[in-house]
């Protein structure tokens, strides 16, 4: 089975040399990036299947990498960060970032985290493969979301979320529940994973982004009574 290829761009040392060590014995093959522009001119080269993307690196931002990357690639990026405002998080994921982590952080959460991409990554969906809800449509096999008809981009875990809301309109999905199924891992600590990506998914729905009821302190749920009743 051929390796996947990890793009580590970081620019401390020290920090760097512990990941590539980790991911390295859990049989990923590494490449490593200095800064932002080392990052980019690497990407451009290389078939890379996944990137570790540092927010605060020299001569190009994480921020601005991702930028450019999402101009031609949907590869999976996950940003390491000592942001942690929601603001921050919310920018980034509207670019088209996948997942992130917060310094300082457990190695174990990071493998997981890449575990979890890299197996949507190469998931297909059995079973059905559309999926409609009032203005919304999903193709799992083409990896498709339409809102009245017209595509809207989605990262990977957006469409995720999308997916489950989807699946079950009208049923509320705990945050735990929502955490198991994408992440796939025991979220210990930031709680609020669910609510950015939420958020951030809403504001790609334009005027339906209130069709993704928020039900205090438990969850969400597509639709409302009525839309549910609409469609059925």
């Amino acid at each position: 089975m051929k390796k996947a290829v990890i793009m580590l761009v970081e620019d401390e040392e020290s920090l760097a040399s512990f990941v590539i060590t980790e991911l390295e014995l859990e049989g990923y093959e590494v490449i490593w990036a200095k800064d932002g522009r080392e990052a980019l001119e690497i990407f451009k080269e290389k078939d890379i299947t996944l990137i570790l993307l540092d927010w605060m690196l020299p001569i190009y931002d994480g921020l601005t990498v991702l930028r450019r990357i999402r101009q031609s690639s949907n590869v999976p990026i996950i940003m390491i960060t000592a942001r942690s405002q929601t603001s921050d998080i919310s920018m980034a994921l509207d670019q088209g970032l996948d997942d992130y982590i917060t310094k300082p952080f457990e190695i174990e959460e990071l493998l997981a985290r890449i575990r979890v991409v890299l197996r949507w990554l190469g998931q297909e969906k059995a079973e059905k493969y559309d999926y409609k809800f009032g203005p919304f449509e999903i193709n799992l096999l083409k990896h498709q979301f339409m809102v009245d008809g017209k595509r809207v981009h989605l990262t990977p875990k957006e469409f995720s979320l999308m997916v489950v809301l989807i699946k079950e309109p009208g049923v509320v999905q705990t945050r735990d529940d929502l955490l198991n199924e994408i992440w796939g891992y025991d979220f210990d600590g930031q709680t609020n994973t669910v609510d950015v990506y939420i958020r951030a998914l809403r504001n790609k729905l334009g005027k339906y982004r209130d069709l993704i009821k928020t039900v205090r302190g438990i969850g969400y749920v597509l639709g409302d009574e009525q839309w549910v009743t609409h469609i059925q």
